[in-house]
């Protein structure tokens, strides 16, 4: 049965006169223990920023003010600038968050998840064809590639600066071969170990070292050359073969360590017959990143050698750590388990087949992107079907009359991109290719063919508005956007004293620092 009642016309009482006139004056602090996060006193004051708050809050409301100003960051899906992983099984992130409190370095205490490394090692060393001869091939997790690429770089100056020493010369002016295009932390390898850079420069129409120019470069101060499986720019593979032989038949024992922290996990299942890894007998230590195209969160990476004999005994640490005596080679210490959990978990997840149907799957969508970009009339410049990155590099195309200016360029079609919620990054290209600017889109295992058919769409429509707006309109909105809208150009966070550096390779040439 339905009860009905009567709709109430106020608030009746029963309580004495004198008792309804007693008003309660209490503290505003008890309203932090309200039922609603925005009813409380915190949801009315700026959140704490540049010193710890005297008082604690409860742990909802500080979960939702974390949260609600996280908010404010970009959609990880729509941030075609960067190659780190964005998406992972659930089944992962449940196995990945269950470590978190695991110190990857106590072996004594967490001695599986240390085997685990091991495992993750010799899956990828297989996979690079390390060879079973000799001493053996050794590697170790980092926390990127970054740190990889500063391991590698330790260990070629350390090994040239012995046999050096050795044969009586000197050892005070190493030097290292790398492309103009390589990604900042080579830079950085570079200058905090005093390596002098001997560059191999791009030009207009090429993106990548020329192996006659590379090995000309060659002399007995160098230490080794960085060959890139994967630019940041193009996507494009250098010829590590081609430089291994060129080595072989001049006679010049010189290491080559390939940077393949992009493409180390696309190779080998896309164009397995490519020898870019230990199968050149010169390449003598490779890094890739595991939280790119290796399919986890970051940050992790991975650096092998081809043979103990190539990392110089002095560089690694036994320790006795908690009881635990073990070989140490990196630049931290304490670190979470999490990241290597989660390489290990995608490695026996997927297996061979699983990576290989996923990097093809993002080859596929790469190469339709490319063909749509080119039937729009821009110009691609970066490779198809395999050849490179699933990614695609492309510019705007040169106007049929050369008396016509176009009143926009790439940054201009970026910035109009990010007001429709797409991070498409606009770059200024490695020095010598006449200030050539570009445009890229990172294909990841989340971009799917649907999503590829919506950023289509929106840079044709991008590009309709920008083509109705004249000049003045279009520098004045760059100058708004600058002031306002990119976050670069708001932060406060950089000390003056060093902004505008001009020891880089962008500082001297205006060359665009690409992202990872």
């Amino acid at each position: 049965m339905v009860h009905l009642t009567k709709v109430s016309e106020g608030e009746v009482s029963d309580l004495p006169e004198a008792v309804k006139k007693i008003s309660l004056q209490l503290a505003n602090d008890d309203d932090s223990f309200t039922t609603s996060v925005y009813g409380s006193k915190f949801a009315a004051e700026d959140l704490p920023k540049h010193e710890m708050p005297e008082n604690e809050m409860p742990k909802e409301i500080a979960y939702r003010m974390i949260k609600d100003e996280l908010s404010l960051d970009g959609n990880p899906m729509l941030n075609l600038a960067s190659f780190v992983t964005t998406y992972m099984e659930e089944e992962a992130e449940k196995l990945m968050a269950e470590s978190f409190s695991k110190n990857f370095i106590d072996y004594e205490e967490y001695p599986q998840s240390a085997d685990i490394q091991n495992r993750c090692v010799s899956m990828i060393g297989r996979l690079f064809h390390a060879p079973s001869d000799g001493e053996g091939a050794v590697g170790t997790s980092c926390v990127g590639s970054s740190e990889a690429i500063m391991l590698a770089v330790l260990a070629m100056k350390r090994r040239w600066k012995n046999k050096r020493i050795a044969a009586g010369k000197s050892a005070d002016k190493p030097n290292i071969i790398m492309s103009s295009a390589v990604q900042v932390c080579w830079e950085k390898a570079t200058r905090y170990f005093e390596v002098d850079e001997k560059l191999v420069y791009c030009t207009p129409d090429r993106f990548v070292i020329d192996p006659k120019e590379t090995v000309d470069l060659v002399d007995e101060n160098t230490i080794g050359i960085c060959v890139i499986l994967g630019t940041t720019y193009t996507g494009e593979y250098e010829d590590v073969k081609g430089v291994n032989d060129l080595l072989v038949k001049r006679g010049l024992d010189v290491p080559i360590h390939v940077d393949a922290a992009s493409g180390g996990f696309v190779a080998p299942f896309v164009v397995p017959d490519l020898e870019w890894d230990f199968r050149c007998e010169q390449v003598v230590s490779i890094n890739v990143s595991g939280h790119k195209y290796g399919l986890v969160y970051p940050g992790v990476g991975w650096v092998l050698w081809r043979d103990a004999k190539f990392l110089p005994q002095e560089l690694v640490f036994n320790i006795n750590y908690l009881g635990a005596d073990q070989s140490s080679f990196t630049l931290n210490f304490s670190k979470g388990a999490s990241q290597v959990i989660g390489q290990y978990y995608q490695l026996i997840r997927l297996g061979k087949k699983g990576y290989r149907a996923i990097m093809s799957n993002l080859t596929r969508t790469a190469d339709y992107l490319s063909s749509s970009l080119e039937a729009l009339g821009f110009v691609i410049m970066s490779k198809k079907s395999g050849e490179g990155l699933p990614l695609v590099a492309f510019r705007l195309s040169e106007l049929a009359d050369p008396e016509t200016e176009r009143n926009y360029d790439e940054f201009a079609l970026a910035h109009k991109l990010r007001a429709r919620g797409w991070v498409v990054p606009a770059y200024t290209m490695a020095p010598h290719t006449n200030d050539l600017k570009m445009l890229r889109v990172v294909v990841r295992e989340d971009f799917t063919k649907n999503r590829c058919d919506s950023l289509i769409t929106d840079i044709r429509y991008c590009q309709q508005l920008l083509d109705q707006m004249d000049k003045d309109s279009i520098r004045k909105q760059e100058e708004f956007i600058h002031r306002h809208a990119v976050n670069s150009g708001q932060s406060k966070h950089n000390h003056p004293r060093f902004r505008k550096e001009k020891h880089s390779i962008q500082g001297k040439h205006g060359k665009t620092h690409s992202i990872c």
